[in-house]
């Protein structure tokens, strides 16, 4: 930072701890709410709780891709509102500073984090999903060494039912067992044990079950009468059920094709079917217009950050939040819609990105070029409106 001015290292402050602080806690509320379902899921599946670390790592970069826009403009609206509020937006105006020489930092920001977005949404959040819904799979399958549950009937395969009345040392030592199996020429075993383990062998398609003082009742169409026997220790085999390989990463969700697989797809390829061609152009151009609206939000930050004088209003913050919000809704709504041929992609999604940009131009060039100007006067003036409306109805307090 030795080439930027004394302004501008304090303006690039006063930015970075409000951009950090709210993409980290937009961060960490998306992920408490995340974990508390990923534990309920993996637990219901027998799972071990270790994957749901590694399954909100791979939601990390969705997420951040959905903080860092916000965290840019709170960053840049809370930084210049403290400006205004303590006049030193004022202070810097009084001495030939304009708006355009002030947001020289905030698009600094604003450029980088965008490049930064683009190489999330574009190649490492397509990662990131596929690993997630890999996770997924093996939790659903058993491929992740799902854990036995305790007092209900495991079925392992189509041809072995298993329960157990206590787990101990992480699943390596069962207790109260009964297991009941069957194979192809019609034998079947009953078993109960006081105690039990799973041993592997050489071949990866067989583990073996080691029962350990129990009973056991096997019958068959060779025998008579079925037979009973009493042992200290008894291995039975237990085929693995095979397990079909998880899908090929994009065979299914276009979200998990990077950028320039999304061109070759929704561009360049002649035999792809008509849906996945336009799902992919439609997906292509929805992170495009995502990421490019980042340019937009010094203008609209600095547009909201400043309230009326002898003011203290924080109704901007509050516009520019659901502002950002209703715009990402908007375009996964036509997304969708372009997605299913009902409107071209590119009309779309560009389409509506251009509204906003000139929306935004326009609320800018109201408070930079307009003397007293207010973008969002009218709503400011609803708002306190119904302010005073609600401390009218509120119980005074009555000095103490």
């Amino acid at each position: 930072m030795r080439g930027l001015s004394l302004m501008d290292r304090y303006i690039a402050k006063s930015v970075a701890v409000p951009l950090i602080g709210t993409l980290l806690l937009a961060a960490m509320l998306l992920v408490l709410d995340k974990m508390l379902r990923l534990f309920d899921f993996v637990v219901n599946a027998g799972g071990p709780v270790s994957v749901v670390w590694r399954m909100l790592a791979n939601l990390l970069p969705e997420y951040f891709s959905l903080g860092i826009p916000i965290g840019l403009m709170l960053g840049i609206l809370l930084a210049f509102r403290k400006f205004a509020l303590s006049s030193e937006l004022d202070a810097l105006r009084g001495v030939g500073a304009g708006f355009g020489r002030l947001l020289r930092i905030p698009f600094a920001y604003a450029f980088c984090l965008m490049l930064l977005n683009l190489f999330i949404m574009g190649w490492v959040q397509p990662w990131t999903h596929y690993g997630y819904e890999r996770l997924r799979f093996d939790l659903r399958t058993g491929a992740l060494g799902a854990s036995i549950k305790v007092g209900e009937f495991n079925h392992l395969g189509k041809r072995m039912t298993l329960r157990i009345d206590r787990s101990e040392k992480r699943g390596t030592s069962l207790h109260g067992i009964f297991v009941q199996a069957d194979d192809k020429s019609g034998t079947q075993i009953a078993a109960t044990a006081e105690s039990g383990r799973f041993l592997s062998t050489d071949d990866p398609d067989v583990i073996l079950f080691r029962l350990e003082k129990g009973r056991l009742i096997q019958d068959s169409p060779k025998f008579q009468t079925p037979r009973t026997l009493a042992f200290n220790l008894y291995d039975l085999p237990v085929n693995i059920p095979r397990v079909d390989p998880f899908r090929q990463r994009g065979h299914e969700e276009l979200e998990e094709l990077t950028l320039p697989e999304l061109v070759r797809v929704g561009y360049l390829q002649a035999n792809i079917p008509k849906e996945q061609r336009l799902g992919a152009q439609a997906n292509l151009h929805f992170r495009l217009v995502e990421v490019i609206m980042m340019m937009m939000l010094p203008l609209l930050a600095v547009a909201l950050a400043v309230p009326p004088k002898r003011s203290d209003s924080s109704l901007g913050i509050f516009v520019g939040i659901v502002i950002i919000v209703a715009y990402h809704k908007v375009n996964k709504y036509m997304e969708e819609a372009a997605a299913q041929g009902r409107i071209e992609p590119i009309l779309a999604l560009w389409v509506p990105l251009i509204l906003l940009a000139v929306w935004i131009y326009w609320m800018y060039h109201v408070l930079a070029h307009r003397p007293g100007g207010q973008p969002i006067a009218a709503l400011e003036r609803v708002f306190k409106v119904v302010r005073n409306q609600i401390k009218r109805l509120l119980p005074k307090r009555e000095p103490a």
